[in-house]
């Protein structure tokens, strides 16, 4: 599963309209119709203000409007584009400034189908990785040993204090957890002392 790792932004004039696609991270549907709330506040002279967005872990949150086009051509191509990258946690407005030549049923699918598109095409994604907290802490000479562990087990870092112990902060991927755990105890003799979070989290 991917999310967006930043925003994208793409343009295209058709007879005229201006269509302008952002897709931008959103992490619930109440984000994202705040989201919506801002692009309109951004162009208060468009015509319309498609959106669609997929947020949840297994995709299960998904929206879209038409925002006054015709019925099933804009926001619904739009988020079909969405459905069919296999990303979650994403918002996509379409703006449109009208040009005075109507589309058409098909031209307006085309049209909101190409903006998705590219805009997706522009942006960069990474994994979805659900993570755990942690915390290690050790004395100075476990250092090297327990770095290497953390990068081992792809963990990311948050925060190392060097007071009278090490104590490194940090998130291990779900999948690594209990190897991580046992494979601090087995380095440090199990003598470092390391608290893994239940809760699950998305860094």
């Amino acid at each position: 599963m991917l999310i967006p790792d930043g925003k994208s932004v793409f343009e295209l004039i058709i007879k005229k309209s201006h269509f302008i696609a952002e897709t931008s991270p959103v992490e619930s549907p109440e984000a994202a119709r705040l989201m919506l709330k801002q692009r309109r506040l951004e162009h208060p002279d468009a015509a319309h203000v498609v959106h669609a967005f997929i947020t949840g872990d297994d995709r299960q949150y998904m929206g879209m409007s038409d925002d006054g086009e015709p019925s099933g051509t804009s926001g619904k191509p739009a988020l079909e584009v969405l459905k069919g990258r296999g990303i979650t946690n994403i918002m996509l407005t379409i703006v449109r400034y009208y040009g005075g030549t109507k589309l058409g049923t098909g031209g307006l699918v085309k049209a909101y189908s190409e903006s998705a598109a590219g805009s997706l095409d522009r942006l960069k994604t990474r994994e979805l990785i659900k993570y755990r907290a942690f915390t290690v802490s050790a004395d100075y000479h476990f250092y090297q040993p327990l770095k290497a562990i953390i990068i081992e087990h792809d963990c990311r870092i948050n925060n190392e204090d060097f007071g009278t112990a090490v104590d490194i902060d940090g998130y291990v991927p779900v999948s690594q957890a209990e190897e991580f755990i046992e494979a601090v105890r087995e380095a440090s003799s199990a003598r470092a002392g390391i608290i893994v979070s239940s809760d699950i989290l998305q860094v």
